[in-house]
């Protein structure tokens, strides 16, 4: 059993290392495609907030299968589940080193739930699946970018209008400018209290988190803007005010990301590790602080070594990002995600911000977005849960035969 555990461990580091890789976009991208931050920089932040997020507010219990997608009840021997954590761990991992060297960005959520669907269906037949879960996955492929790039785009028309469509534009935008970077901190400090510090209740976000925040924010916003604004030109002015807010909103992401999707890949360990050490095989086990820590470390390394493939793929190949666009991508991204946690709804980050990066292009004009590209994209989320699942298949098919 140590060996099994020892294996899981080693998987379970090179599947945060591939999250890292891979959703290293999320939070950086658009910072550094709007050159608010250099690449080292996004890495060395990124990195840093990962881990944090990851160690300090990770979740101290996890589930062993990942969103309700399989039926507990009918794995009724331990070994199955530490087979079946192995199998979707590499079949995961594997699938996001590919996405990733091709600078694509997928879900790294939706990278381990096709795994384990994967080995549930070898072991016991479709029957054990979810249907209902994984047509919620289906459904967040669609929703997310979708409602991510209408978002981005009322926004960014918005933010347009009330600032450089003014017979004043710099005047217009000393006042609203802390109102639009005051808003989004609503959003921010909101979605802390929700993802960050994993509370249930929306209105004790809003009003003890969210509304303060944005008050501060906007207050700080206003004072600075009224005693120095940048330039005389309302479009290096504006750019020069939100390149600052920027880096802020980038690193929330990344705080955010690690505190919640440590989980993919420190899941399955725990799972290996609660059936080695106390015979558990439950629904959701405890997560030790050095799990925790693997998947933090995991996580801010894969940033460090390979995060500039997908990074540059979203901040830069999709369309031309500049500081205020980059920043009405994370306000857009942030207030979706928000929203779907209120509602219910299943979104992926990654697929929300890939949408909100072509609402943005889209607001500029068609001709304004990479169209190779974003199929390109769009594919390989389609392929994702399938591509993981028949990987996963295979190998949980050979564990049970060797094992």
């Amino acid at each position: 059993m140590d060996v099994w555990l020892l294996i899981t461990v080693i998987l379970g580091f090179s599947m945060a290392w591939a999250i890292g890789a891979n959703d290293a976009a999320n939070s950086m991208s658009t910072a550094v495609g709007a050159k608010a931050i250099t690449p080292k920089q996004a890495v060395i932040i990124a990195g840093f907030l990962e881990f944090t997020g990851a160690y300090f507010f990770g979740k101290s219990v996890t589930e062993t299968i990942r969103k309700g997608i399989l039926d507990p009840t009918m794995i009724t021997d331990p070994m199955v589940l530490v087979y079946g954590s192995v199998a979707a761990l590499l079949a995961a991992t594997i699938w996001l080193i590919i996405a990733t060297k091709f600078g694509l960005p997928v879900s790294t959520t939706h990278s381990i739930i096709g795994g384990i669907a994967g080995y549930g269906i070898v072991y016991a037949g479709t029957a054990i699946v979810n249907w209902g879960k994984m047509g919620q996955v289906v459904l967040s492929w669609i929703l997310s970018p979708i409602i991510g790039a209408i978002m981005a785009y009322f926004i960014f028309k918005a933010f347009t209008k009330s600032i450089f469509e003014r017979k004043d534009p710099v005047r217009s935008a000393r006042i609203w400018s802390p109102f639009w970077i005051g808003l989004a901190f609503v959003v921010i400090g909101t979605m802390f209290y929700i993802k960050v510090l994993h509370g249930k209740d929306l209105k004790t976000g809003v009003f003890m988190y969210g509304i303060p925040l944005g008050i501060i924010v906007f207050v700080i916003t206003y004072l600075l803007i009224k005693l120095r604004f940048p330039s005389s030109d309302p479009f290096i002015g504006v750019e020069a005010i939100f390149k600052k807010a920027q880096v802020v909103t980038s690193g929330y992401v990344a705080l955010a990301h690690g505190a919640n999707d440590v989980a993919n890949a420190i899941g399955p360990v725990a799972a290996v590790y609660a059936v080695a050490t106390m015979g558990l095989s439950g629904m959701q086990v405890p997560v030790p602080r050095w799990i925790l820590a693997m998947g933090g470390l995991g996580i801010a390394v894969g940033v460090a070594t390979y995060g500039y493939k997908v990074m540059e793929t979203v901040g830069k190949k999709i369309t031309e990002l500049t500081n205020t666009r980059g920043f009405t991508i994370d306000f857009s991204a942030a207030t979706v995600v928000l929203a779907a946690s209120w509602l219910g709804l299943p979104i992926s980050t990654t697929h929300t911000v890939v949408g909100a990066v072509i609402g943005i292009g889209l607001a500029r004009g068609v001709k304004a977005i990479n169209k190779d590209i974003v199929r390109d994209i769009i594919i390989s989320w389609f392929v994702t849960v399938p591509v993981a699942g028949i990987i996963s298949a295979a190998i949980f098919k050979v564990l049970m035969i060797v094992g």
